[in-house]
């Protein structure tokens, strides 16, 4: 069918998300209620499992760190370059591949927003970053309430008092939490723009031609 090979990327990778998702939840599940057994507490069904803190601290943790490094990917590579990468532009390229966008406002194929002008074209012209920067910051405030959440439980089931969500953002447990996930964003970003200078796959396009030399920068 061709809505399977036209969108065959997204329908894998939205798959293998619930499959992953579903692991977790079965797992965390399961880790959590050994947890709680240790300590003389009830079990937690399934479904308050998938509502708890401890699962949905996890969650949001591993987003917010996704949605980071998309977001930073997205914007660094629009003003900085790396010579030889297949995830750079052509530092050597003076004109932008866009050119501009309101040339294009009569073209009845244009997204409407640039059709539209002004302030829509505008920021439409910067959405995918300020949509992935939303995602983070909503990402990071999940996080910060139900991993709050988690460690309150967890304080209970010792015997200890519960903290605020303001008290928890101040404290160094969330920002370990949040900093283990961004360093290795970052890395693995780095890992990816300097390997695609020297190696290839071929047939992807975030890899250059087999046959391109080291210094060609660009896919």
């Amino acid at each position: 069918m061709q809505i399977l090979r036209d969108n065959g990327l997204t329908i894998v990778l939205s798959a293998l998300t619930i499959v992953t998702i579903a692991g977790m939840v079965l797992t965390g599940w399961t880790v959590h209620n050994e947890e709680i057994a240790q300590h003389g507490g009830t079990a937690l069904s399934l479904s308050d499992y998938s509502a708890s803190g401890h699962f949905l601290s996890a969650v949001f943790e591993n987003w917010e760190s996704e949605f980071l490094q998309m977001s930073a990917y997205v914007m660094l590579t629009a003003i900085l370059f790396q010579r030889g990468s297949a995830e750079s532009k052509d530092p050597d390229e003076t004109a932008s591949r866009d050119g501009d966008a309101a040339l294009k406002a009569a073209d009845r194929g244009a997204p409407w927003p640039v059709r539209a002008g002004g302030l829509l074209r505008t920021l439409y012209s910067y959405s995918l970053g300020i949509a992935l920067a939303l995602l983070f910051v909503t990402s990071f405030l999940l996080h910060l309430r139900y991993s709050a959440a988690a460690e309150n439980a967890e304080a209970v089931m010792h015997g200890k008092a519960a903290q605020s969500v303001t008290q928890h953002l101040e404290s160094a447990q969330f920002w370990f939490e949040s900093l283990q996930n961004w360093q290795s964003e970052f890395l693995s970003t780095a890992v990816l723009v300097v390997l695609s200078i020297f190696l290839r796959f071929r047939g992807s396009p975030e890899s250059k031609p087999v046959a391109s030399p080291h210094s060609e920068t660009g896919s």
